[in-house]
């Protein structure tokens, strides 16, 4: 009698781990829209309305429009105050 191998994608009992992943699909989208049109010459940034010309500000923009969408993108970072000496 001859056994049958199991492939990969019949294992029994294994079920797909859920996904880990920090931002979602949307997010990047978001984010490469952003890239995109910085390239392009195209992005402004918020109420002065300036040019945006570094990647990283470009990236913050994208990541706030995806925010705005509720896509998946964690939560900012609270700014760090500047510590006082209490006594």
């Amino acid at each position: 009698m001859a056994s049958k191998k199991r492939t990969s994608r019949q294992k029994a009992g294994k079920k797909k781990a859920p996904s880990k992943r920090r931002y979602g699909k949307a997010a990047s989208k978001k984010v490469a829209a952003a890239m995109r049109e910085r390239k392009r010459g195209k992005l402004r940034s918020g109420r002065s309305g300036r040019k945006v010309k570094s990647r990283a500000q470009a990236v913050a923009i994208g990541l706030s429009e995806a925010r705005r969408a509720g896509a998946k993108v964690p939560r900012k970072k609270g700014k760090k105050r500047a510590g006082k000496k209490r006594r």
